[in-house]
This record gives C-alpha cells, sequence and structure tokens, in this order.
C-alpha cells in the first residue's frame, strides 16, 4: 500500500499508530484502530512496517502520527532511537501540549525526528506562536472544527487562518481534516503546502477487496487535483 501511494504521487506517509482511545478520530479513523488492535499490532509493528518500506524506499518521509500513551509505551529514549534506526522522520502526537512536550521533543531532535505539531481553528493566537516556535518539519493545520473526516470544510475560514499562520512560521503549512476527494483537495491546494487525507484510506482498506488498486486510483485523484 505504502508503495503504491509514492507511486501514484503522495510526497509523505503518515502511519497512525493504534490506540484504544483515539478521541481526535471520526469513525472511519476510530474503526481503524479497532481492526488493528483486534489483530493485536503494536507500535513494534509499526516500527517493523517501516523498515521493510525502507528495504526499498529510503526517500519518502515516514510520519506516526498517535497518542501519547503509546508512544511512551516502549519509553521516549527507547522509542525514539527506535523509530529513528527503522527510518521513521517525524512524530505528529495528537494529545502532547507544548508544557509537557519537552521530555519526548528532545529525545526526538536527538535523534533527527521532527515534532509535528497540530493547529485547530479555535487556536488563540498567543498559543499558535509558541507552538510554532516548538515545531519542526511541518505545520498540521485542522481545517474543521471537528474530527478527522468531518465534511464541513469552509475554504475560506482556512484560507485566512492560514494566513496568520504565514506570518508565524517559516515552516511548510499542511491542511488535514475534511479532505477527502478532488473537490476538497482543489479548494484548499492554493492556501497552503501541502493536504493531508486519511479517513477516504482507511475506509478503502476497510471495505477490503482489491484495496491496493482502490488506493491507487483515490492517490491519483488527489494528487491530479492539487497539481492543477
Amino acid at each position: 500500500i505504502m508503495n503504491c501511494m509514492v507511486e501514484e504521487g503522495a510526497d509523505i506517509i503518515e502511519i497512525g499508530i493504534p490506540f484504544s482511545d483515539p478521541m481526535a478520530e471520526g469513525v472511519s479513523i476510530q474503526k481503524g484502530h479497532e481492526r488493528a488492535l483486534l489483530n493485536k499490532t503494536s507500535i513494534r509493528d509499526a516500527l517493523d512496517l517501516v523498515s521493510k518500506f525502507r528495504a526499498s524506499n529510503k526517500a519518502t518521509p515516514i510520519v506516526f502520527m498517535g497518542y501519547m500513551n503509546t508512544f511512551e509505551s516502549m519509553g521516549v529514549k527507547e522509542f525514539c532511537q527506535a523509530a529513528a534506526c527503522q527510518g521513521v522522520d517525524g512524530f505528529l502526537i495528537v494529545d502532547m501540549p507544548p508544557e509537557e512536550s519537552s521530555e519526548f521533543s528532545t529525545e526526538a531532535k536527538n535523534n533527527g525526528i521532527d515534532v509535528i505539531r497540530l493547529i485547530a481553528p479555535t487556536t488563540d493566537m498567543s498559543r499558535v506562536k509558541e507552538i510554532c516556535n516548538l515545531s519542526s518539519g511541518y505545520i498540521y493545520y485542522i481545517s474543521v472544527k471537528g474530527i478527522t473526516g468531518s465534511n464541513d470544510l469552509d475554504s475560506e475560514d482556512v484560507k485566512q487562518k492560514v494566513k496568520l499562520l504565514v506570518s508565524e512560521t517559516d515552516l511548510p503549512i499542511a491542511i488535514g481534516f475534511g479532505i477527502k476527494d478532488s473537490d476538497s483537495a482543489l479548494s484548499v491546494k492554493d492556501l497552503a503546502d501541502g493536504i493531508v487525507a486519511g479517513s477516504v484510506f482507511v475506509d478503502l482498506i476497510g471495505e477490503g477487496g482489491d484495496t491496493i488498486t482502490k488506493i491507487a486510483k483515490k492517490t491519483k485523484e488527489l494528487f491530479i487535483a492539487i497539481k492543477q
């Protein structure tokens, strides 16, 4: 799946790490977490997956997205070292506030791993400055007030908020939540440096059948939309 997404235009691969209480996720990704946990998928399995991918692709950045409890389960230092060794490039930890991130951020930096942070439409500007200053890699802007897979994407609101972000950071900005087809990708493609699509791919995996073909088609659809 990862290789086919890269072949069809994906620039970065984000891997969700299974967690029992994925509070920021919509129904699609919650079900994905449930499937993974039922199959006893662990964070070590995710690291093994990266290692296998790196055997044929050493260039495409890989980001682990998940929740603090899971990432801490191996021990922060050991986990960061293992992730770097296997070829992980970034962490996006949904529930890690800046004031509680010192140890993790330090270990990640020591191992050459970026810590990507989330900024929401409701984030206060003073908080935005703090988050931008502590971030590396890129900023993940949450395009909707809600959970992953939400449908109420307001491109004009996103445009205004991203303008504010650009004034606070030189980091690239990626827009996520609510992007699932060419129309939603087109509506925000000129507002930031990248788009993030997740729920739509988790749904396709959950459907079964010819998963590779369906994921390749969807990746190509989104790639063509943002390159127009």
